[in-house]
């Protein structure tokens, strides 16, 4: 039975970091991947993603063209066969370059199959069972499917499969009105997609702030796409060659029949084939393997990182996950998960840039506060680039000054938010950057200017 210092199961955001770092300790590391490696990041979900929006968006400015009195002759076509290439070349430098790493990294020995555990300390994979100490699990998270009646007798797809896509469906209905559902939502409809997103609850990305969800409900429809809120799901059936949702809203019932079908109603961890039971290790009710602080499970020597064990859902907690680890592992550096701000984008057109508290849940608080909203349209870098749907918002403590929360909607959002994410990381008052004098013509520049405007949360 092969014996490392550590094992590592999976090769998303975490473990081909937490394998670099181990290896150049001088550590024996053995990391398992059983399909794609680079998780879902690079192969399924940042990477890919962004790209395709990417050519949406060229698309989209093509279509505006004589908005900036730039003439083209003749219709904006979409190759979308070319479109996908060109995301699998993208997708294939980050893939490649993750498993060239690992193969090539010395102290590191790649095991491609699926592993399970068969014991606390040891891992079975490729019929062979290896021992290690220190077991880390890396294993992701993958679409969640819905009970929803007859969804297993029709064809649909999700984030992974619509990796497949080289042509343009025809309607595509979407199940599911946030993040992931909302991403793919714009960009087909700009390739020229009729679009309908399909979403249970009463508005669209719920856990955002009723102002926030309006505003991004306004811009997808006025590009065309059908948004059904408040709108349950009672069954899905094959009808000739299209795919009918039946929907109750309001106590009315109606169908919407589409070519195709994305199911984006939630994920879930890839935790139920990893013979968790065997090595003793908890889970909550959801499939998520629990976690303290320091991301250590309830069995000594064992560490579950990324989306795998529910404290976040992003490339960059992920990432933040490896950081940890290492830290108190190798670094004697005590750090914690909650040491770490909420903070997240939605890659819509514009994006949703968000960071510590939303408006509600600053209420929810009771505590006294401040804030200061501002149109994009009042920002000059937006009017001048013609973008200028969305506004940006701030929420500040009234008394120590610290800024507690921030929604940014609109050009560059998901890069400008970054500016109150470092004054909050430094705990440093919202004075800071009132008295900062930030670069003529960005969207960074009119923080300071929202500083200014600061009034009391009725």
């Amino acid at each position: 039975m092969p014996n490392y210092d550590a094992i590592i199961i999976g090769t998303g955001q975490s473990g081909p970091a937490l394998a670099r770092r181990l290896t150049a300790a001088g550590r024996e590391v053995a990391i398992i991947e059983r399909k794609l490696f680079g998780g879902t990041c690079v192969n399924t979900g940042c990477t890919p993603t962004k790209t395709l929006a990417a050519s949406a968006y060229v698309a989209h400015v093509a279509r505006r063209a004589g908005d900036y009195g730039v003439r083209i002759n003749g219709s904006v076509n979409i190759d979308m066969k070319a479109v996908k290439g060109r995301k699998d070349a993208v997708v294939a430098v980050f893939h490649d370059g993750v498993e060239r790493s690992l193969k090539t990294l010395q102290g590191c020995t790649v095991y491609e199959g699926s592993g399970r555990f068969v014991a606390e300390k040891k891992v079975a994979v490729n019929g062979s069972d290896l021992a290690a100490d220190q077991i880390f699990i890396n294993v992701g998270a993958r679409a969640a499917i819905p009970p929803i009646p007859g969804l297993d007798q029709v064809p649909y797809l999700t984030n992974s499969s619509m990796m497949d896509i080289d042509f343009l469906p025809s309607h595509l209905v979407i199940l599911g009105g946030s993040y992931v559902g909302l991403e793919f939502a714009q960009m087909y409809r700009r390739f020229g997609s009729e679009v309908t997103v399909i979403e249970l609850g009463p508005r669209l990305i719920s856990r955002e702030d009723q102002d926030i969800s309006q505003a991004v409900a306004d811009f997808l429809q006025e590009e065309g796409i059908d948004v059904r809120v408040g709108s349950k799901i009672i069954g899905v059936e094959k009808q000739g060659n299209a795919i009918a949702v039946k929907i109750e809203s309001m106590g009315r019932i109606s169908r919407i029949a589409g070519t195709h079908m994305l199911v984006a109603t939630g994920r879930r961890p890839n935790t139920d084939d990893l013979g968790l039971d065997q090595a003793g290790i908890a889970t909550d009710a959801r499939g998520y393997i629990q976690v303290d602080d320091q991301l250590r499970t309830n069995v000594s020597g064992i560490w579950a990182m990324g989306d795998c064990n529910g404290r976040g859902a992003f490339t960059h907690t992920s990432w933040n996950d490896f950081e940890i680890v290492a830290a108190n592992l190798l670094d004697k550096d005590q750090r914690r998960v909650s040491d770490r701000i909420t903070a997240y984008a939605l890659y819509t057109d514009p994006p949703l840039g968000r960071a510590g508290m939303t408006e509600a849940e600053v209420r929810k608080t009771g505590k006294p506060a401040l804030i200061s909203t501002m149109a994009m349209k009042d920002v000059m870098r937006a009017y001048e680039r013609g973008e200028t749907r969305g506004f940006m918002k701030i929420l500040v403590d009234r008394d120590n000054k610290r800024i507690l929360g921030a929604s940014f909607l609109g050009l560059e959002a998901d890069e400008v938010i970054h500016c109150v994410l470092d004054i909050m990381y430094a705990k440093a008052p919202y004075t800071v950057m009132q008295r900062a004098m930030h670069i003529h013509p960005t969207v960074s520049e009119f923080i300071p200017t929202m500083m200014d405007e600061l009034k009391p949360l009725q």
